[in-house]
């Protein structure tokens, strides 16, 4: 090394020494505490809150010109309690100082603070803890110098911070705790900023806790105002709302909020939780005002049951233990203030593809609507399995509670249309009925369907605003085909007519065995042009009548069959006991009238049947019941019919006649025959 050179290092050496010995000297002559109440001070004036700064302050000069404090807290709001709006246990930040000297450059280290804790809040008349301090900041100019020098941080790192935020309107609080945030490096030139961070959370009064996880690269660009999330992802574990923890997993490869614009741009995000796989496209919305995101979801195939066992519920056993493993749901969602719409809603539940609307609310005020149709639904699936005499099937004894508590709060309207239904061996086709819950009721109402050749119609309300649940039943048959409907539910082809009925019935308990054995109301039936095969009464009643008096029995019409016009009946229920005193059933030549009482609850039958026989001339005991059934026409010479037949009805026939083919058909077929050749046949009458 040169002269020159060492005389320079010499120099540089000693400049290093004098900035040595100036922060030493600082460090004896100045203490930045003796500032303390100067600084209250500033602020106080500048805000109007107290500022306390109870830490020590402490100053390093060289190379870093670095500031540290201890434990220092910001007075609340007037209006807000004593607990400081902000406080924290320690903060330190360091400047490098030469190249701020030298280039206006502000080379920042990193920034850490320790123990931070914010308390947000909004009091009951909407005004919050903050409103002053925003008030105070746009009240102040700008003293920044266009141009001058850049900002460059090495990083930020937030250590066990909190952060609340209580709304006194709303009844809600918020809470993050155990906040670690680690922030990469942030300068001037819009370059990506990594971040890290963990927080755990409670949410009131919907009693929600956790912990997450966040990891993203953060970039803004000053000039466009442009916020850009790159690779966001938030995981972790929620609690309250199954028993025990559940993971949380949520991701989108972008976000981009534009400040400028008001507006938030999201990449297709993805969301598990609670072993649903959550897919979602969502469309730019503005943040202006209320935050009104619109996006096409898909909740991916999952399992009822095994969310069942999630919320520690036990899945109920089904006649086909396959159903309530598969659904699936696509719908356009529209998030709302109070509530959550979807439209284009489509719900493939195992075999069953529902279709329709939905409104779920949030606010825990509005009513839940829905509106969907199916194309089948075989709920024989979904019933109990029967029960067998060894197995291991459910208790048939066990009662079926009246779900009180589910119905209390429920708000709700909602329709439901379904082509085909199977339940217990009926097909009921074009379902159609109307549900509406409020105030502690719930009544489906109008129910409708077609039923084999007829209708049904029904209306069932449960009332659980006293102290126990009231049912009540108003159901109506009208015109349904008995053949069809005996085929369906008990497997029988020997019965035919028309059915007509109705039954009104109401009962209170928290079960249907107590709502069974208290059971009141009335019950009417009609059945109209029946037969019954197999078997004769008339015959019967003859044949027992020729034992009797030692005769011998007639001859049977076959096929056996009994005829009946009309049978009808009503009844009134009392205490789950139906009583009935007026059954009449109209067959030819007699009359059945019956009476008794059925136990709903023991399913018994007391009831007894007498037989009237109607008076019958002699001479037609062995006669056909139909003794001509018509067939009235009008026939051409060649055979034709021209008019008719008439078979069992009246009326008059007419037809244009052409003699003509009288002429005409006697060349081929004379049909009189040798009866009309008087020197063959002659008819005499003789008169006396």
């Amino acid at each position: 090394m040169g002269r020159p050179a060492k005389i320079f290092a010499w120099v540089i050496a000693a400049i290093f020494a004098v900035f040595a010995l100036a922060a030493i000297a600082l460090t004896f002559f100045f203490d930045p505490n003796d500032f303390r109440e100067d600084i209250a001070s500033a602020v106080q004036d500048s805000t109007g809150r107290e500022l306390r700064i109870d830490g020590d302050i402490s100053v390093q000069l060289f190379p870093w010109l670095a500031v540290q404090v201890g434990h220092a807290a910001l007075g609340n709001a007037e209006g807000f309690g004593d607990e400081p709006f902000a406080e924290f246990d320690e903060a330190r930040l360091s400047v490098r100082l030469l190249p701020l000297l030298l280039r206006q450059e502000a080379e920042i280290g990193t920034a850490e603070i320790a123990g931070l804790r914010l308390r947000l809040a909004v009091d009951s008349r909407g005004r919050a803890n903050w409103d002053d301090l925003l008030e105070a900041g746009n009240g102040e100019e700008a003293t920044g110098t266009e141009g001058g020098g850049s900002l460059d941080i090495s990083g930020v790192g937030i250590r066990d911070a909190s952060i609340s935020y209580a709304h006194a309107q709303k009844g809600d609080r918020y809470e993050l705790t155990d906040v670690n945030l680690s922030v990469g490096r942030v300068s001037g030139e819009a370059e990506p900023i990594p971040l890290e961070g963990r927080l755990r959370f409670d949410v009131q009064p919907s009693d929600l806790s956790g912990s997450i996880e966040v990891d993203t690269v953060v970039a803004f660009d000053q000039e466009s105002g442009v916020f850009t999330l790159d690779g966001f992802l938030v995981e972790g574990q929620v609690e309250g709302l199954v028993e025990g923890p559940t993971r949380i997993r949520f991701e989108t490869a972008a976000m981009e909020i534009n400040s400028a614009e008001n507006m938030v741009s999201v990449d297709p995000v993805t969301l598990s939780l609670l072993d649903l796989d959550i897919s979602a496209d969502v469309e730019p919305f503005s943040y202006e005002d209320d935050i009104k995101p619109t996006a096409q979801i898909r909740v991916e195939s999952f399992s009822p049951r095994s969310l069942m066992h999630l919320f520690d519920v036990e899945p109920p056993e089904t006649a086909d233990p396959n159903v309530l493993n598969k659904v699936s749901i696509v719908a356009k969602a529209y998030v709302r203030e109070n509530n959550i719409s979807m439209t284009g809603l489509t719900i493939e539940l195992d075999d069953t593809t529902f279709k329709g609307s939905m409104t779920v609310p949030t606010d825990g005020a509005s009513r839940f609507l829905v509106n969907l149709s199916a194309d089948e639904l075989d709920m024989n699936r979904y019933m109990a399995p029967p029960s067998t005499d060894g197995g291991d099937a459910p208790d048939a004894s066990a009662p079926v509670e009246i779900p009180a508590d589910l119905i209390r709060p429920l708000k709700a309207r909602g329709d439901l249309k379904i082509e085909t239904v199977l339940i217990g061996g009926l097909q009921l086709d074009q379902v159609a009925l109307s549900l509406n819950a409020a105030d502690g009721r719930l009544r489906i109402h109008p129910i409708s369907a077609a039923l084999y050749g007829g209708s049904y119609s029904g209306d069932v309300s449960i009332d659980v605003t006293g102290a126990s649940p009231v049912l009540s039943m108003n159901e109506t048959v009208q015109g349904v085909d008995l053949a069809k409907l005996a085929r369906a539910m008990f497997e029988q082809d020997n019965i035919t007519g028309s059915i007509t009925g109705n039954f009104k019935l109401s009962g209170r308990g928290s079960d249907l065995d107590e709502v069974q054995r208290s059971l009141g109301g009335t019950m009417n039936f009609a059945l109209k042009d029946g037969t019954y095969e197999g078997t004769d009464v008339w015959y019967e009643l003859r044949r027992a009548r020729a034992v009797l008096k030692r005769e011998t029995p007639p001859e049977p019409v076959l096929p056996a069959r009994t005829k009946f016009s009309s049978v009808t009946a009503t009844g009134v229920v009392t205490n789950g006991i139906m009583r009935n005193n007026d059954l009449v059933a109209d067959l030819p030549f007699m009359q059945l009238t019956g009476s008794g009482d059925v136990n709903i609850p023991a399913g018994t039958v007391d009831y007894s049947l007498k037989a009237r026989v109607l008076e019958k001339p002699e001479a037609l005991e062995r006669a056909p019941e139909v003794l001509c059934r018509g067939g009235s026409a009008i026939l051409a010479p060649d055979g034709r019919y021209l008019a008719g037949p008439l078979f069992g009805e009246e009326g008059i026939l007419t037809a244009e006649l052409d003699l003509g083919e009288v002429v005409e058909a006697r060349q081929v077929l004379d049909v009189a025959g040798h009866y009309g050749r008087p020197d063959v046949f002659q008819l005499i009458t003789k008169e006396t």
